[in-house]
């Protein structure tokens, strides 16, 4: 018998129609037809006591600013984010929809080892819910996430084979898995090698996974940022009588001599690159020198020559390509500095688990503060590979702060100025102690328990945030509410701080209107209509390529454009709170489980 055809769109006009049915009967129903699968991975939703506040408020950011480290007017601004990840991600999603180049996440693996909680409670192996509050607490996240993500935007997910397949089915899900190869989001699972094994049964396993999913594939081609990867050099070659086990080749053709005749011996770490210059092998401080000998016959010899001719290894169009150095063990290296390289499936090996805990415990100063963080060099080399020099990276399951140490340590090293968001609740205080405190010092500089003095990366500064919740209330009063308690969140969208007393001769009341300068952007907040008159003055009096940016509380949509028109060159205006419940009401729960025709559109 044929498969009888539904008309969906009639249907869900008769269940309007039903007066047996509440409201509420209503939007349950229509809510199990629009989830409905034809394939995919399916779950029983289990409902979040933060989703369930979403429902009545809407959250707003406020800084502490007695926790602010400011740097140069020049420095990235750094935001840490205090809370729960779902409201944080829903004020960012007025703050940086469409805005951010990398989200890379190491969340709960749902291993039922109490290392995830749902609703203030562990989740443990015997809980029949357990994979479905798992998934239904990823899936409300990631929905957002993506929305976050830039045009270019690139997903990392940590995770093991707890529940590696479930993760796999959900982002192919809500990264729109295509039945065609060429067009997946889906970009590759890459292997980390952690270095120590678990006993699992008969097997001994070292490793976890990365899932890297790309927000739209066709614009990904071409992402990858110059800084990308590391290249290990040839195979030791025995060709010196001397001391064959210490004359390297690379590549294979490409031999190094000391003046003398003798070979080279590996007495190099990493701190002491070797690049060349002059046709010659050195150290950076120039004080040992190698000459380069390309052999007759190399079918390469033409590509190897325009490696040597100037003062760093380059290629034809003159970029620096290889830099050489002795590793601890005395094998020579070579790291690839620029050129698109394609990434390995295979991360390089970052050191043992204790290793990142003790890098850690060197910052802070004591142990036991968090145990195995991911490691810094990995984020390093996903920021690498696929974050612009100005791009923005967002960890939403921030743990101890390792994603922002890796984002300054990469700016520092490349010249960058990437700006990291990081967002975690405050759990046995988490957030103030260990994520803030972490990223603290290495901006500051410390002293390692073993004495040595570290030198900050001073050329940061970092802003903390916690959220607060403001009643989702469309009076006029509940939009005053609003609009009074977004100021923060507008620094945030427009990476703008430094505000002004006066604007123009206006000296400003801050229940009236802030104004904000930072000499390349302007922005002005204005509380109350009745001072728009006098405002429009003063900007007739500023020269004719003044920008403002100009935010107008407003019952509704209109931002008074009228009262602007003589300045409408001069301004860019935007109605609040209007313009924040717009960017919300995308991944808000609609509001006491009823939908209204605003809502169903």
């Amino acid at each position: 018998m044929a498969k009888k055809s539904i008309d969906r769109a009639a249907l869900i006009a008769a269940i309007r129609e039903l007066k047996e049915l509440s409201n509420e009967q209503k939007s349950d129903i229509l809510q199990l037809i629009s989830e409905q699968k034809k394939y995919g991975i399916v779950w029983e939703d289990s409902p979040e006591e933060v989703e369930e506040n979403l429902r009545n408020n809407v959250p707003v950011l406020v800084e502490d600013k007695d926790k602010a480290i400011i740097s140069n007017a020049d420095a990235p601004n750094h935001i840490l984010i205090e809370g729960d990840n779902l409201e944080a991600l829903t004020a960012l999603s007025y703050t940086h929809e469409g805005k951010i180049d990398v989200i890379y996440i190491d969340p709960p693996y749902n291993t039922g080892n109490k290392d995830f909680v749902y609703n203030d409670s562990f989740v443990d192996s015997e809980d029949g819910y357990r994979h479905s509050k798992w998934l239904s607490f990823m899936n409300r996240r990631l929905r957002i996430a993506r929305k976050l993500l830039s045009e270019n935007g690139i997903l990392l997910v940590s995770i093991d084979y707890y529940s590696f397949a479930q993760l796999k089915l959900l982002c192919d899900d809500i990264f729109e898995h295509s039945s065609n190869p060429d067009q997946w989001n889906f970009m590759e699972c890459l292997i980390f090698n952690k270095q120590h094994s678990q006993q699992q049964g008969m097997f001994k396993r070292y490793h976890e996974y990365v899932y890297v999913y790309a927000n739209n594939r066709k614009n990904v081609s071409n992402v990858l940022s110059e800084e990308s990867g590391i290249i290990e050099a040839g195979a030791i070659k025995k060709i010196s009588k001397k001391n064959p086990s210490s004359d390297f080749h690379f590549p294979a053709g490409m031999k190094f001599e000391a003046p003398d005749g003798t070979t080279i011996t590996g007495t190099y770490g990493d701190s002491e690159k070797m690049i060349i210059k002059e046709g010659v092998l050195c150290a950076e401080n120039g004080k040992t020198k190698y000459p380069v000998v390309i052999e007759a016959g190399w079918t390469q010899k033409k590509q190897m020559e325009s490696w040597i001719l100037g003062e760093d290894t380059i290629d034809t169009k003159g970029q620096k390509i290889l830099e050489f150095f002795f590793n601890s063990k005395g094998k020579l290296k070579c790291r690839k500095e620029r050129g698109i390289v394609t990434p390995p499936s295979f991360l390089p090996e970052f050191g043992m688990g204790s290793e990142q805990t003790a890098h850690l415990e060197s910052i802070m100063g004591k142990s036991g503060c968090f145990t195995n963080p991911k490691p810094v060099d990995m984020i390093k080399l996903f920021s690498g590979w696929f974050c612009p020099k100005n791009g923005i990276i967002l960890d939403f399951f921030a743990g101890s702060g390792t994603t922002m140490e890796a984002t300054m340590q990469l700016n520092a090293e490349d010249g960058g100025h990437r700006q990291c968001i990081l967002c975690t609740n405050n759990e046995n205080n988490i957030c103030e102690e260990v994520t803030y405190e972490r990223n603290k010092r290495v901006i500051n500089g410390y002293t390692t328990p073993k004495g040595v003095e570290v030198e900050g990366l001073h050329a940061n500064s970092l802003r903390y945030y916690k959220i607060k919740d403001v009643p989702r209330d469309s009076s006029t009063t509940g939009l005053k509410k609003l609009m009074s308690a977004s100021t923060d969140l507008l620094c945030i969208k427009n990476d703008l701080y430094e505000e002004l007393s006066v604007f123009g001769n206006i000296k400003l009341r801050k229940n009236i209107a802030r104004y904000f300068d930072d000499g390349k952007q302007k922005m002005l907040i204005i509380y109350k209509v009745d001072a728009i008159e006098s405002i429009v003055e003063e900007i007739k009096k500023m020269p004719a390529d003044t920008f403002i940016k100009v935010y107008v509380f407003s019952t509704n949509n209109y931002a008074m454009d009228a009262d602007f028109e003589e300045v409408s060159d001069k301004v860019f205006l935007c109605a609040l709170p209007a313009a924040i419940y717009n960017a919300y009401r995308k991944v808000l729960p609609r509001k006491n489980n009823v939908i209204t025709e605003e809502e169903e559109e």
